[in-house]
Order: C-alpha cells, then structure tokens, then sequence
C-alpha cells in the first residue's frame, strides 16, 4: 500500500512585475528551514531558504548573515565545463548576486544579534528574460518575513532600465540591449536600502529620477510581501541580545573619553591608531582587574567610544582631519609608473592610494564564462587586490574574496560604458587595481587610476572617468552628508554613496547603508555632492597627468589589424583543414582569429608581420580582373603550359604560346617550378578557369632593324 504524500499547507500568491507574473509558492518545498518559499517569474524559478542557529555564536562583535546565491548549469541545460563537470566554486556572477541580496538585508536585522543565519538562493531554471537576481531578493525577503527569524522590516527589489529616455522596470533579454543602464534598487515602503548601477553616461538627474521610479514599484512589492506575511507569518523568536558591560563600559568613558577624541584628531591613520594603543595600555595598568576580565571586549568598546565621538564631530559639522564637509582630500595622480607594462596609472587621495595596470592581449585573451547567463565571453576585465600591507597588517594573503571581486566588478562597470568597440580597437583589456595603501574608497581609487592606466595604454576611451563616495550620519531626523569619506568615517558612518562618471553622466554606483534606510532628499543630495567631486576631480588632477589617451601604443604591447571580408570568403582564407591559415600564420608571425561574420583581427609582436598576412588576406579575397597583372609562383610544369598561383589559392593557366614573344620548344626552356614570375590575366572562361600570359605581362623586346644595303655609285 502506497501513502500518497499531501501537502495541506501550499499556499500560493501571485502579482505582476514590470507587466510579467510573478507567482510565489510557500509549504511544499524545504519544509525544515526556517522559512522558504519558491518564486515564479516567466519561466526564472527559484528556491530561496532561510534558517538561523537556535544560539548566538560565542566570541564575536558582528551578526553573522551569510547569503549564498547557487548556480545551478541545468537551469540553462547545459552540463559544466569543469574537469568533473560539476558545479564547484561560485562563479563571479554568483559572487555578485550573492552581494546583491546580502547588502539590502543586512542592516535590516537586529544589530546586536549573534545568532548565525543562512540565506540561500538556488536557480533551478532561468529564461534570461527575467533575472533570478531580483527574484532571488524577493524570495529572500518573503522566506526571512514568514519564518520565525527576527526582521522587523520588510524589503523587496527591481531592475530599471532606461529606453528611449524613459524608465523600465526589469527589462527583459532584448530590452537590456538597447538599455542606456541597469539600476538594482531595494528598499523598504519607506525608504531606500540599496542601489547597484552600470550606466552609459546617464545623466545625473535622469538616473536620480530612474531610482525613484523604480522606488515606486518596490512599494508595491513590499505591500505584496507584507499581505504573505500577515497570512502565514511566524512569531519572531526571542534571541539572546548581545550587550558590552554596561558598568565597564562607564568607567572607560569616564577614563578615556577626552583621550580618545584627542587621538581622533588627526588626519594620519597611524597617528590615530598609535595614540589608541597607549590608551589601551593605560586603561590596562589603571584597572588591571577589570581589564582582564572584560579584555576581549575591549575592541567593541573602543569602536562604541570612538563611533560616538565621531558622529557627534560629523553632526556639528567637523571631521576628524579638519576638512570642511564637501572637501576632498589630497590629490595626486602620475602615469607610466612602471616599466615595461602596456600603461599604468597611480592614484593617491589622503592615504588612499592605488596602483592600476592596464595589459592589452589579442581577443582570443577574452575571459570564457561558464555561468547560467547569456554572456559567454568577456574582453574588458577588472581585478582588484587588497592585500594586508594596505591596512598595516602582519597577516598571509589568501586570494580574492568577496569584497575584492564586488570592488573589482564595480570598477568594471565604471570603465565598460567607455571601452571602445572591438571594430576601433580589435584588443582584449585587463586592468589589475593594486591597493597599496587603504584609507577608504578604494574602489573609487581603482577607477581613477585604471582611467589613467587606459590613457597611458593608449586605449582610445569615449572619455575619461572618476569616482568618489559620499557618506551620511543621522541621528533621528537631523541628518548630515559629507564627500570624500575616509576609513573612520565610513567604519562610524550611516552610508557609503560611490558614483563613478564622466563629464557627461554616471557609468556605476554601489550604496552600501548601515541605518534602515535613505530618503529621497539624501540620495539627491549624495548625487550633487559626488557629481562636483568627480568632476573637480577629472579636471584638477587627472587629465593634468594625461589629458588624452596615447596616441602609440606601448613598443611592448601586441599590435593588432583589423578588417572585415565577405563571409563566402571565409573559407578560401581558412583553406581545406585550416592549411591556408596555417600558411598565412607561418610565413607572417602572425596570429589570426575569423569570426562567421568575416571580422579579422591579425595580431603580432610587430607592425611588420600583421602587414604581411593582411596582404596575404588581401590577396586571397580579391576578386581577379581580367587585365590586371599579377606576381605568380609557378607550380606545376606541364607539355602544354605552366600552372601558377598568381593570388594565394588561386591558380590559372600559363598556356606554352603565352609565356614568351618567340616561339618556345619547352615549357622546361622558360620556366622552372617554384619561380616568381609576372602574368597578365587574360580571360576567365564559362567554367571558371583562368587563362594567364607572361608575355603579356613584360615588354616586347625590340629587335633592331638591319640597315639596307646602300648601292655606291661611281
């Protein structure tokens, strides 16, 4: 007897989307997370899940959220392209979309929770139209909303493109096309949580109004997702509220409050953090029994201490190095910095300086993806590296992480709206950030000096870019924005608002926030204040160390040609098994890569050897004129003639009549294999075969005339 399985519990909600279903179905799948839904949209499906630990993890200062986005290749039908294939590490995308969900969610939940909880978004299928991104965050906040998990409020996300000037909410595959951006916003019924953006030169204010919009439909969302909740919502469980010792913490602030915030008044890092190590050390020989025992918190008392001070200074309109609220710090930019490379470009701002290298590779160099996206190929690549010593720490590097691949995608989209065509500039492009020295935003850092790396590469950019970042305190309803934060003030601070752009408009943004929330009023204020930064910035420092891109490429940078045949040509220039290729590549040096639309592109280490397979292309694709004359090689000597290649590929006929002005006994007495001759071509009959002369190829040569007997008369 078989017990058929009921699932009394299904309950299933549907809504639209930028004018698409969007169906979330909740009690059939994953019944043992805390919380878990599936989420429909066109033919996108996703399982997002939930839990949390019963217990607060001992021994930490942070709430441990970990959000984990699962490509799955089936959900394209397609198998892995590993060794075992099978999925292993995330992929970057996954990487970011992990982010994506993680930066909205993470200031939402209690901050003085220790309770580990564990999002996770698997892609069972994905149709390219609608993003599993977007339904991967609404998924998360409907499984983080109905479970018992504490999540005071409620969250949901959209795409925004902008077509013909107006706004789209979640554009589909042929929509991104023809975008002029792609915006991520999240947020709550009130306010705004998280903006990601890559833009082509979008104006300032029109992406302003873009976000907005976009803000208009998340509401809807919320609503939505509110409506589930208040249907089949759990009680929040109590969890163990983590708190520093009250009677400890009072009698360090009596102690060292005057101490700290003379220590903070510094624009020197180390400075700052030389003078907190002697007050650590006093605090310890003035109150060694306290000391001891609360010493493993005295890390987070010091970060509340200083946390306040500097709020406080920033509210009353004063920062920690003295500089007014809109003033950027120091500036510094230098190209060529070292030897050998394709382009460099340094960047310095106050103690933020970062190391940018630009290589140019041929476009067989382009990065292969194997993901669940359409993308299978990327040509312009950013990486970004923090190691220790940025920071003045003793600790081992072990390889890119998630902040570094976010701030190195980030600077991606910065530069990508500027990166000529393949068609103008036929070349795959790295740009590696090398972060030498960290005192906030240096992944704005990366975007100046990768500009700069470009320029001195001699990569003919649309225009030059910059970045700056934008930071908040609040305090109830009073609230203060400043430019150009540094370390301290984005460690103590409410936001970090980085926009990146042109003369002309916005190329990304990323907004990462600590508080619920931005209203409308602070984001348009972070635009204005970013827009006069990065602008100051590209005038006064930058194009003053290159103002345009080089002109010549660097003498240890591939060169590339470029050029387009009629694709029925495409397999004369390949050749039966690749042999016309391979001779062109033999004979020239050069590398050639054809696509099917009959696009070129000829690489060498010089000039010299792309000139020559370019002729020898040339060659293979003209169309023969009858009348022209051409340089042959003689290939085959017969009784009646000569046969000759007189374009690669291409033979025709010398006939034995042809190939001098007298008469000729033996082809033998003329020609030899393998000798470079001059033919004229004749004629190309019905059948297509061409008939060549030699004779008529060189001058009759004159013969003089004898002089006539002259009678001599007596």
């Amino acid at each position: 007897m078989v017990n058929h399985m009921k699932f009394d519990n299904v309950k299933t909600y549907e809504t639209t989307l930028g004018g698409r279903p969007l169906i979330i179905e909740t009690g059939k799948m994953a019944g043992l997370a805390n919380g878990s839904c599936t989420v429909r949209y066109g033919d996108t499906f996703v399982l997002v899940t939930a839990t949390a630990s019963s217990k607060p993890r001992a021994g930490i200062d942070f709430f441990p959220l970990s959000v984990d986005f699962e490509e799955r290749m089936y959900a394209v039908g397609r198998i892995p392209g590993s060794f075992n294939r099978r999925e292993g590490r995330p992929s970057e995308r996954a990487v970011l979309a992990s982010r994506l969900i993680d930066r909205p969610m993470r200031p939402l939940f209690p901050d003085d929770m220790r309770n580990d909880v564990s999002i996770m978004v698997t892609v069972f299928s994905t149709d390219y139209d609608n993003s599993p991104e977007i339904a991967g965050m609404i998924g998360a906040s409907i499984a983080v909303s109905i479970s018992d998990i504490p999540f005071p409020h409620t969250l949901a996300g959209v795409n925004v493109g902008l077509i013909d000037g107006k706004p789209v909410i979640n554009p589909t595959s042929s929509e991104r096309e023809v975008s002029k951006m792609l915006v991520t916003v999240a947020g709550t019924a009130e306010k705004i949580v998280m903006i990601e953006a890559q833009a082509d030169q979008v104006d300032d204010d029109v992406m302003y109004d873009s976000i907005v919009f976009g803000h208009q439909e998340v509401k809807k969302l919320v609503a939505f997702i509110d409506g589930i909740k208040a249907e089949i919502g759990k009680p929040k469980f109590e969890y163990e509220k983590h708190e520093l010792n009250p009677e400890f913490y009072a009698l360090v602030k009596e102690f060292a409050y005057d101490k700290i915030k003379l220590a903070l008044n510094t624009d020197d890092k180390n400075v700052r953090d030389a003078r907190m190590k002697v007050i650590d050390a006093e605090i310890q020989e003035a109150y060694p029994a306290e000391y001891e025992e609360n010493s493993k918190i005295m890390g987070e008392l010091f970060y509340k201490l200083q946390k306040s001070i500097v709020r406080s200074w920033l509210l009353e309109g004063k920062r920690v190095d003295g500089r007014g609220m809109t003033d950027v710090r120091a500036l510094a930019s230098e190209v060529g910095v070292v030897p050998r490379m394709h382009g460099t470009g340094l960047f310095s701002r106050g103690q933020t300086q970062v190391l940018s290298i630009a290589t140019l590779g041929t476009l067989s160099d382009a990065q292969k993806l194997d993901t669940i996206y359409e993308e299978d190929a990327k040509r312009y690549m950013h990486h970004y590296n923090f190691p220790p010593y940025s920071v003045g720490e003793a600790r081992p590097s072990r390889g890119p992480g998630r902040r570094e691949i976010g701030h190195g995608a980030l600077a991606e989209k910065a530069l990508e709206a500027v990166i000529p065509p393949v068609s103008e500039f036929p070349y795959a492009i790295r740009v590696v950030s090398e972060v030498i020295s960290s005192n906030g935003s240096t992944s704005q850092g990366s975007v100046c000096g990768s500009t700069l790396a470009l320029m001195d590469a001699g990569v003919p950019i649309k225009a030059p870019v910059s970045g700056i970042s934008c930071g908040l305190i609040t305090e109830g309803d009073e609230f203060t924005t400043f430019t150009d934060i540094q370390g301290i003030e984005d460690f103590y601070g409410d936001m970090d608002f980085k926009v990146a752009g042109s003369h002309t408009g916005v190329t990304a943004i990323q907004v990462d926030i600590k508080t619920d929330g931005l209203t409308y009023e602070v984001v348009k204020q972070a635009f204005d204040k970013c827009l006069v930064a990065r602008r100051m910035i590209l005038d006064e420092v930058m194009l003053k160390a290159i103002a345009e891109p080089r002109k010549e490429l660097s003498p240890y940078a591939p060169k590339m040609y470029s050029m387009k045949i009629n694709p029925d040509k495409i397999r004369e220039v390949i050749g039966k098994g690749g042999s016309v290729i391979q001779k062109i590549t033999a004979e020239s040096g050069a590398k050639i890569e054809i696509d099917e639309e009959g696009n070129i592109v000829i690489s060498a280490v010089n000039g010299a050897a792309c000139d020559v397979a370019r002729k020898m292309i040339e060659d293979i694709v003209r169309v023969p004129i009858v009348g022209e004359i051409y340089t042959a090689k003689v290939t085959k000597i017969m009784a009646f003639g000569a046969f000759v290649e007189y374009l690669p590929g291409k033979e025709g006929l010398v006939h034995i009549s042809k190939l001098a002005h007298a008469r000729v006994e033996k082809v033998e007495d003329i020609l030899t294999a393998g000798e470079i001759i001059k033919v004229k071509l004749m004629e190309i009959d019905d059948k297509g075969r061409v008939n060549l002369s030699k004779k008529d190829a060189e001058p009759k040569e004159e013969v003089a005339p004898v002089a006539e007997a002259t009678e001599i008369k007596e």
